[in-house]
């Protein structure tokens, strides 16, 4: 069943058990207390029941993320209501990084391929080019901050990615906050008919990967790739996701459909915005990786590799399999 048809057939479903949901929080509101189902609403729990069945459909179908985190909220509120659920925002939150933030990755697959080719494909490009011809540095990177980076990755350095001067902390704090901004404007450039989101997504992955490439030469290859190996599964993924978050915003003012750019906008915000919301957060524990694991010298490099190749597969198994399975 096409989604237009399955709104057609049980909104009205969903619509009156938002009502008693609509009716019954004002009522908490001033009692403080959770209402018990009376035998006027005695049809509320079966009505309960086929919300979450409608839900595990239309995740199932893979329908549009808007819908989906719709019918997850009423569910959440009955739930609340029917049962007395505490715990805040804490449920919520464990549910869309459980099974919300892959389904929703998985549900925009296009915009994500999109950007894992504008960003991969630069990366992987110059890292082949700058291997083998190391001096097209210079059209990447000025001559103090490749000298910043030979002395961040010089094998004498006891703390690799690190200067004398820097200390773990500091660098966490500063990954956080070049992290961010990458993303931030990745994610936000996409307004623009979503070309600051492919000029960002293309100019990351090049000067990524012509860094990468100029690296993988000389005495410097195990020291940088042992640094960046544990961090990059979720400092590049978020970056990607950053970018097809934007061209989720860009698209929708290119082929608004039969809707006012605005509506279309809008309507393509919300999901976007939870898109970054879980970049973000892949943002913050690349970020620590980087400042507390990646420097360390103790463990050898093979060691370091193999955590990083553990990180990639947990990365890409949690989006390809996490929250498949349906709701009770």
């Amino acid at each position: 069943m096409k989604q237009a048809a399955f709104e057609q057939h049980y909104a009205a479903d969903w619509h009156s058990f938002e009502q008693w949901l609509d009716s019954n929080d004002k009522q908490v509101g001033k009692k403080k207390s959770v209402p018990t189902v009376t035998l006027a609403d005695r049809e509320i729990p079966r009505a309960y029941r086929h919300v979450c069945q409608l839900l595990a459909i239309a995740r199932e179908r893979q329908y549009s993320p808007d819908l989906i985190d719709r019918l997850n909220r009423l569910a959440l509120r009955g739930h609340h209501l029917l049962y007395g659920a505490r715990g805040g925002r804490a449920v919520p939150l464990l549910e869309f990084l459980s099974a919300g933030f892959p389904r929703l990755v998985r549900a925009e697959r296009r915009l994500v391929a999109a950007a894992v080719v504008l960003f991969a494909g630069p990366l992987l490009v110059l890292i082949a080019v700058l291997s083998a011809t190391p001096d097209f540095i210079h059209y990447f990177v000025d001559p103090a901050g490749l000298a910043r980076f030979q002395e961040m990755y010089d094998p004498g350095n006891p703390r690799l990615g690190m200067r004398q001067a820097d200390d773990n902390l500091m660098m966490f704090a500063f990954y956080i906050w070049n992290n961010v901004k990458i993303g931030f404007q990745t994610f936000a450039t996409g307004v623009l008919l979503g070309i600051g989101s492919v000029y960002f997504l293309i100019f990351n992955g090049a000067q990524i990967g012509a860094v990468a490439g100029y690296f993988s030469g000389a005495n410097f290859t195990e020291p940088f790739w042992s640094f960046v190996s544990g961090h990059s599964a979720m400092e590049l993924t978020a970056i990607m996701l950053s970018g097809a978050a934007g061209l989720k915003m860009g698209t929708s003012l290119i082929a608004p459909g039969r809707r006012s750019r605005k509506a279309a906008l809008m309507e393509a915000a919300r999901p976007a915005v939870r898109m970054m919301y879980g970049a973000a957060l892949m943002f913050v524990i690349a970020a620590f990786i980087e400042g507390f694991w990646s420097p360390l010298t103790l463990f050898p490099a093979a060691t370091k590799y193999t955590v990083g190749i553990i990180m990639w597969i947990l990365v890409i198994g949690y989006f390809l399999f996490a929250g498949r399975r349906n709701a009770a």
